[in-house]
C-alpha cells in the first residue's frame, strides 16, 4: 500500500515540475496533473530500466520522469486543441 502512496506523491511533484517548465497556461485540475505525473514516472521507469540505461532509485530516474511527463503533457494538449500560449 505504502508503494502506491509514495507514485502518487512522486506523480504529483513531477506532474508540477512538467507544468512548470512547459510554456503556457495548461487548463487541467490537479487530478490530471498528478495521473499526467505517474504515467510519465511509469513510462520513462519502464523503458530506462528495459534498456538497461538506470536502475530504480537513481536521479537520472526523477529526470527521465519529467521527461515523460513533458511528453504526455504535450499529448494531451494537443489532443485537446489547445496551443501553449506565452
Amino acid at each position: 500500500m505504502g508503494h502506491y502512496l509514495w507514485m502518487v506523491v512522486v506523480g504529483l511533484a513531477v506532474g508540477a515540475i512538467a507544468r512548470f517548465i512547459l510554456p503556457g497556461e495548461q487548463k487541467m485540475g490537479w487530478i490530471l496533473t498528478i495521473l499526467l505525473g505517474i504515467g510519465g514516472s511509469l513510462g520513462a521507469g519502464y523503458v530506462g530500466q528495459a534498456l538497461g540505461i538506470y536502475a530504480v532509485g537513481q536521479p537520472a530516474g526523477w529526470i527521465a520522469s519529467v521527461v515523460g511527463a513533458l511528453v504526455l503533457l504535450f499529448v494531451v494538449q494537443k489532443v485537446r486543441g489547445s496551443t501553449p500560449t506565452q
